[in-house]
């Protein structure tokens, strides 16, 4: 992982199921500050598509996701 990508904080919402890892997510962000990268790790089918397309919805940008079928790894770096 570059600096560029260095993660300020990591959420684990491991065993959450929708919309907590959903939730999480938003308020987690929101605590950031612009230009700061959240990692989210989580095992919920519906994480995948609810946290990605939150970010992209709220103006934020998906930097890396990772899923393995079983856990799911999301950066995502705050952009307003």
């Amino acid at each position: 992982m570059s600096d560029e990508t260095r993660v300020a904080r990591t959420l684990d919402c491991i065993g959450l199921y929708c919309p907590e890892p959903l939730f999480q997510t938003r308020e987690n962000i929101d605590a950031l500050e612009v230009g700061e990268v959240l990692e989210v790790l989580a095992d919920d089918p519906a994480a995948e598509e609810d946290i990605t397309r939150f970010a992209k919805r709220a103006g934020h940008e998906v930097v890396e996701l990772e899923n393995d079928g079983v856990q799911l790894r999301v950066l995502i770096r705050r952009l307003k």
